[in-house]
């Protein structure tokens, strides 16, 4: 009660100071809060690799794992949900705590992507050498040679290998228009591969 009648005691312009310096007191004290504040309220979420998985494998909820994270951290085409991994194959290799985006997942992104060509398409090539597969990782150029011995697409990129039941099957990239004449080999007979 004393305060209030020495504040209605001080003139007018005395007053207005007052107020002014309590407010900023207020407002530096607000400020203060807001600095201290738990920085994960801000962040957002991802999906991480839970441990260290190999290319071609087909992503279950066992090998993801959904953190939060500063923005700033966060890779662009980042996955925020569970469904939008589970059953998707990853092309390369992920370790323990990698961000999962849309371009490491086998499809149209990481197809451009891997081929550096807007018009990319990917096909299976069905290899019976399993030795030279094996020498085989995402990003590799090869030639596909058709049983004839002919070579019906050059410099095709990689995209990943998987173990199959008869031999390993690469995925490689190509232009929509090769990859077309590349699948449709395949049906004919088996296709190899030549490093380049």
């Amino acid at each position: 009660m004393t305060s209030i009648r020495f504040f209605r005691k001080l003139p007018g312009w005395a007053r207005v100071i007052t107020i002014r310096r309590l407010l900023a007191v207020v407002l530096v004290l607000l400020a203060a809060v807001l600095a201290v504040r738990p920085a994960h309220d801000r962040d957002v979420p991802m999906l991480v690799a839970r441990h260290a998985i190999a290319p071609g494998t087909v992503l279950s909820t066992s090998d993801i794992k959904l953190v939060r994270a500063p923005p700033a951290l966060v890779p662009t085409g980042a996955l925020t949900d569970e469904p939008s991994a589970v059953h998707q194959v990853l092309a390369g290799a992920a370790a323990a705590g990698e961000p999962i985006t849309s371009a490491r997942l086998v499809g149209p992104e990481n197809t451009r992507l891997t081929a550096g060509q807007p018009d990319a398409a990917a096909v299976a090539v069905r290899l019976d050498d399993d030795e030279l597969a094996a020498l085989l990782v995402p990003g590799s150029h090869v030639d596909v040679v058709a049983p004839d011995q002919e070579v019906i697409a050059t410099d095709a990129t990689v995209v990943t290998v998987r173990a199959g039941g008869k031999g390993r099957l690469v995925l490689v990239a190509l232009p929509r228009a090769v990859a077309t004449r590349v699948a449709a080999a395949a049906l004919a007979g088996a296709l190899a591969v030549t490093l380049r």
